[in-house]
């Protein structure tokens, strides 16, 4: 099959066919817990933060953070989520979007306060300082299994990730499929800057901006239904965040997990569809 049609394949046959140790992991999670959803736990509170991610655990593969947003951090709760991680069967994606020289995000990746490469499956980047942002990354990351995605697109308005920017993003993640497994995108990336589409391509595309009671904010953010973001547009993870654990103060957890079944239950629903190619 080429990889223009890669997407149409069941998650579990692609997952045969990964390379990278994350991007395997992920792609059997999916298939294992009947799930595509993605949570963005986008909370500042550490108690909150807890109570949301084991709320929606039985019903996500794959839990996005910001640690770097919570109140009173250490390490402790990275060991609390990790237990979470194991309980409830997700991976975790750490959104710390790395934006500098690779001298730089190795250190931000494998030191600090956070340390992430030691707890998180996945992290992202910005592909704006060229390849060596992901050779700087790589050399903490890859010995650990991990995986990296690039934002090649953003659902914000006004993005400047367009175009020129998208594809070159596109060809840095071919120079290093053992350690990109994917983007942040809108769309498949598959074809994109290039002539001809490599063959056996698979790149994972996680797409935020995804709910099913609004259409956007107030700072510009665009959202997206689960059939259109991985039906029609033939995306692999939707991420949700505040359209499952709402805006204000307080988690009501019985609401939280009510509202993840309904987002994992659309967004496989549309994966069947896309598979059967019943694409409204």
């Amino acid at each position: 099959m080429s990889s223009s049609h890669i997407h149409t394949l069941p998650y579990e046959a692609r997952a045969a066919k990964q390379t990278n140790p994350a991007a395997k992991a992920l792609l059997e999670t999916i298939a294992r817990k009947k799930s595509n959803l993605c949570v963005s736990v986008d909370v500042t509170d550490r108690n909150d933060f807890l109570k949301i991610i084991d709320a929606v655990g039985p019903y996500v593969c794959l839990i996005k953070t910001h640690v770097d947003i919570l109140d009173h951090f250490d390490m402790s709760l990275i060991e609390h989520l990790q237990e979470l991680s194991v309980n409830h069967d997700f991976l975790i994606f750490e959104d710390r979007k790395f934006a500098d020289i690779g001298n730089t995000v190795a250190l931000q990746y494998s030191s600090g306060v956070h340390k992430i490469a030691s707890w998180s499956h996945i992290t992202n980047a910005h592909p704006i300082p060229g390849p060596s942002i992901i050779s700087g990354l790589a050399s903490v990351g890859k010995p650990l299994g991990r995986g990296l995605l690039l934002l090649a697109e953003m659902s914000t308005k006004g993005s400047l990730a367009t175009g020129s920017y998208t594809e070159e993003a596109v060809r840095m993640a071919r120079a290093h499929r053992d350690f990109v497994i994917g983007f942040i995108a809108q769309r498949r990336m598959e074809g994109v800057g290039v002539s001809t589409t490599h063959e056996h391509e698979d790149f994972l595309i996680l797409s935020p901006g995804v709910a099913l009671d609004s259409k956007g904010d107030a700072m510009g953010q665009q959202y997206r239904t689960p059939r259109e973001v991985v039906t029609q547009s033939g995306c692999d993870v939707i991420i949700v965040g505040r359209g499952i654990y709402g805006k204000g103060p307080g988690i009501d957890a019985s609401s939280v997990q009510a509202q993840a079944k309904r987002y994992r239950e659309e967004g496989w629903e549309a994966y069947v569809q896309r598979l059967s190619g019943s694409i409204p």
